[in-house]
């Protein structure tokens, strides 16, 4: 059987089970034949130069016709894009978030939105919907966030219905013209950047809460509602949502990231406190991912599928909420240390003595200084502890006088701690402040924000290492931990227009994210992947899971639209 015929069978395969049998035939036709030349194989050089029997390429020639004529019916054959290669909405330029990429300006390819798309959302959202560029630049940079991309949204819509969010999809995936979803822009690795431009979905003006359960302890929300609204909501029904991010996030981005905030060493993190949600996905469907009940094992977690998925999966437009009860009683406690060692060593060992902390958190000197640039105060500037107990006004003494002994044993002093209300407000503005307050030190600087986590154990080591790096740097550093979960934070502060500034700050970023994952840690505990932690994700998962989420990806979006270039590292394929 010759080539032609070979050729013919791969040709008159109709689908792609037939293909791979065919053409593993062929290959295994033309090995065998490679084999028995191999046989024939001249000994001697002058049998080599003298044969004319012998031909190598009567041997090579069919067997490479026959793989790359495989290749070749295969693409045509298929009518999709092959998966190891990005679509039009992934260049091959894309190299943002690839191996060992430092580039944090994010390339893409844009398409020209077609008039036709521009139409239907205008007939969709009315007057809610814009194409001002200023409107459009701001909402293409994160506010809080270093990283940039080369385009920017061609249309900023605001939808005010689950409904219109369906309708504004479905318009976008029959035109594959890419989507993006936005919050409260308090995100930091990219994940609101429109590389490739298209449609900025932005959620603001869906911030109702739909149904409150008071006796069932849960509530019903669109994804617009910001977590300090909504407890402002909640407070004389003597109820709180516990997770606290940045202030300005809402709900809806919390899912998409999968935060948590100083409240999560108590509380758990968002996967742990959403019941349901409802979801558009990319063909504009609404899907319901569970019931309102506490617990339940009917099917998939589809809920925990999208709660991280950072918009690469579906539109979140509606948040069941576990609450918690206000506690009775509080107090705040702060104490300083000679080394950031000794203050992460008691944050371990007050976990360790089953004490139920609420917060457990960590400045380091320089954090501390920058609050006193900002804020006129005088703290000592050492490495600080904060503290959080609650429960009855016993229970909250009892934890306090256990933890101050715990702080004893590892050379702390100037134990306090604060009862009053505005006393321990007060205290804990310092600590919510900290990234402006780092600002104060170099006005002019962006800040590149490390986030990493690893098994409390570890998280002493982590941070003393990490700390003799930072401080041997030429640039501005601080340490902020929520110490009680073995989550780490550093504000790195840099220009971004002195090329040497990025690259020390990239450095520093990356010693400490492998860092972290030499100590069984995680490239991020609560920021999120986005663009800027993408390079990492094969190193601390492996390509068998990066290969699992994009065939979930591609599932779900065959036609790529939903927040492009985001999460799944472009080199990724299956």
């Amino acid at each position: 059987m010759g080539f032609s015929f070979w050729l013919a069978r791969l040709r008159s395969c109709s689908n792609k089970s037939a293909f791979s049998n065919a053409f593993r035939d062929s290959f295994y036709h033309y090995k065998s034949q490679l084999n028995t030349c191999q046989k024939n194989l001249p000994s001697t050089i002058a049998e080599k130069t003298n044969s004319h029997a012998f031909s190598w390429s009567s041997c090579l020639l069919p067997l490479a016709f026959a793989v790359s004529a495989g290749s070749l019916t295969f693409q045509s054959h298929n009518n999709h894009p092959s998966l190891c290669e990005p679509s039009n909405l992934d260049s091959r330029k894309v190299t943002i978030g690839g191996k060992a990429s430092t580039e944090f300006v994010v390339k893409g390819t844009h398409k020209e939105v077609p008039q036709e798309l521009i139409d239907e959302l205008k007939a969709i959202c009315q007057d809610n919907m814009t194409l001002d560029y200023d409107e459009r630049f701001y909402h293409g940079k994160p506010q809080n966030s270093f990283h940039k991309a080369v385009n920017i949204p061609d249309v900023v819509v605001f939808p005010r219905s689950q409904e219109e969010v369906s309708q504004i999809v479905k318009s976008c995936n029959k035109h594959k013209v890419p989507i993006v979803p936005y919050g409260g822009a308090t995100s930091i690795e990219g994940h609101t950047l429109s590389p490739n431009g298209g449609v900025c979905i932005d959620m603001t003006l869906m911030k109702r809460v739909k149904a409150l359960h008071i006796r069932d302890m849960d509530v019903v929300v669109e994804p617009g509602i910001g977590w300090m609204e909504l407890n402002e909501y909640l407070e004389p029904y003597g109820l709180f949502f516990p997770l606290d991010p940045g202030p300005g996030a809402t709900i809806g981005g919390m899912c998409a990231t999968r935060c948590s905030g100083s409240l999560a060493v108590r509380y758990g993190t968002m996967r742990d406190n959403v019941i349901s949600l409802k979801v558009v996905l990319a063909n504009g469907d609404i899907v319901k991912t569970a019931s309102r009940a506490r617990k339940s094992a009917a099917g998939y977690d589809l809920t925990r599928l999208m709660i991280g998925s950072e918009g690469t999966l579906g539109v979140v437009t509606e948040v069941t909420l576990r609450l918690q009860k206000i506690p009775e009683h509080s107090v705040v406690a702060m104490c300083n240390f000679p080394t950031i060692k000794d203050a992460a060593d008691v944050a371990i060992d007050t976990m360790m003595s089953g004490i139920q902390v609420s917060r457990v958190e960590l400045l380091d000197e320089v954090q501390v200084r920058a609050i006193n640039i900002a804020n006129g105060k005088n703290l000592p500037e050492v490495p600080t502890l904060m503290f959080e107990f609650i429960g009855t006004e016993a229970y909250s003494h009892e934890q306090t006088q256990i933890v101050q002994r715990i702080v004893s044993e590892h050379n702390g002093s100037d134990f306090v701690f604060a009862e009053d209300p505005e006393a321990k407000k007060e205290l804990w503005k310092i600590r919510k402040e900290a990234l402006w307050a780092c600002f104060a030190m170099e006005p002019n600087f962006e800040a590149m924000i490390s986030d990493v986590c690893v098994p409390l154990s570890n998280l002493a080591e982590l941070i003393s290492r990490s700390k003799q790096e930072l401080d041997a740097s030429s640039l501005v550093c601080t340490v902020i931990a929520h110490a009680g979960d073995g989550n780490f934070h550093t504000v790195i502060l840099f220009d971004p227009n002195e090329e040497e500034h990025r690259r020390e700050a990239e450095r520093l970023n990356q010693f400490m994210v492998y860092t972290a994952l030499s100590m069984e840690g995680t490239c991020t505990g609560e920021h999120g992947v986005g663009t800027g932690k993408m390079k990492y994700l094969e190193k601390e998962l492996g390509i068998e899971a990066l290969q699992m989420m994009k065939q979930i990806k591609t599932a779900l979006d065959p036609n790529n639209i939903m927040n492009p270039g985001k999460l799944i590292p472009p080199h990724v394929c299956f």
